[in-house]
């Protein structure tokens, strides 16, 4: 077993492999002056599971996603043609995950894409954190291995609320499902938010209305990911108004782009609750103590032990994942 990480986030890398009492192998990448990648593994890979974390982020003044994208994939190629026995890509936040079905016609299904490129590269097994949508994982004809931050937020929630205080929100009819399982594991209520989001323009959606009591509790919003941060403080404002004594925000991915930072600062969500399946820069954080940020590595690591021992992932998560 080795695990490799890309240039996106070595720290997670590093936490994971420190997890797994093991090291991060040794790879050479670098770029050529007009922008093309190159990768060569300084270490054998011959006969073993090759580990490839790299999560699908751009970096201010560097690198995009879409070069993060291409430097896993060119990885992945070196370590098939240095005959290592399976490649795994590890993605904790899975690239153009938005775009899984035409909303419009003439419009791409670039997760399908992702997965044809992946597959072409000559992956043997892909995993990543609470996709999107689960029907990316049809998209792939191998082993997809979905994990979830799901016992991290549930666990975060107990420890911070009680239950007879909190009701747990649905931002869109999208994630009732997601929020019925989070509310049965935290014994509580559920609310649900009525949302209008228009097809012809991205990260544009409006709130309309609230489903269920919220007056005088707090009001835990539950989502995949917060991107400009733009319909959760929508959201939370109208949460308030609806009589919600407090609101809190959690989400696996804090893509956190654009005005999301100061979205966020200047919102009436009391905490913001996150995972680190991103880096996030110090300029992308919202000011003061809101932001919580818990840590994804022990649940990654447990995954790859139990993939590199041929043994249930989904025992992790007691059988169940979203």
């Amino acid at each position: 077993m080795m695990l490799f990480s890309g240039t996106s986030y070595p720290e997670l890398a590093r936490e994971v492999a420190d997890h797994l009492g093991m090291r991060i192998g040794e790879v050479k990448l670098a770029q050529f002056s007009n922008g093309e990648l190159y990768t060569r593994f300084a270490e054998s890979v011959r006969g073993t599971d090759a580990f490839v974390l790299q999560s699908h982020v751009s970096v201010p003044g560097g690198m995009s996603i879409n070069d993060f994208i291409v430097e896993q994939l060119v990885m992945i190629d070196a370590l098939k043609r240095a005959s290592a026995k399976r490649v795994i890509a590890v993605v904790p936040y899975y690239g153009y995950s938005r775009s899984d079905k035409k909303a419009l016609s003439r419009e791409a299904i670039a997760a399908k894409l992702m997965a044809d490129m992946y597959e072409a590269a000559g992956v043997d097994r892909i995993m990543s954190v609470d996709l999107h949508t689960g029907q990316i994982q049809g998209f792939f004809d191998d082993p997809f291995d979905a994990l979830t931050a799901l016992p991290l937020l549930v666990e975060w929630v107990k420890e911070n609320t009680s239950p007879e205080e909190r009701v747990i929100v649905s931002p869109d009819a999208g994630r009732v499902r997601l929020t019925e399982k989070f509310a049965g594991q935290v014994g509580s209520t559920i609310a649900i938010l009525h949302k209008r989001r228009d097809p012809e323009q991205q990260n544009v959606s409006v709130t309309l209305d609230v489903i269920g009591d919220v007056e005088g509790k707090t009001a835990i919003l539950v989502d995949d990911m917060i991107d400009t941060a733009g319909t959760i403080c929508g959201a939370a404002k109208l949460l308030k108004e609806r009589g919600a004594a407090k609101v809190i925000a959690l989400a696996t991915h804090p893509l956190f782009s654009g005005p999301a930072a100061e979205r966020l600062t200047e919102s009436d969500i009391e905490r913001v609750v996150v995972t680190n399946t991103l880096p996030i820069p110090e300029e992308r954080r919202p000011a003061g103590d809101k932001l919580v940020v818990l840590s994804i590595a022990p649940i990654i690591a447990s995954a790859l032990r139990a993939v590199f021992e041929d043994e249930s992932v989904s025992e992790i998560f007691r059988g169940e994942n979203v």
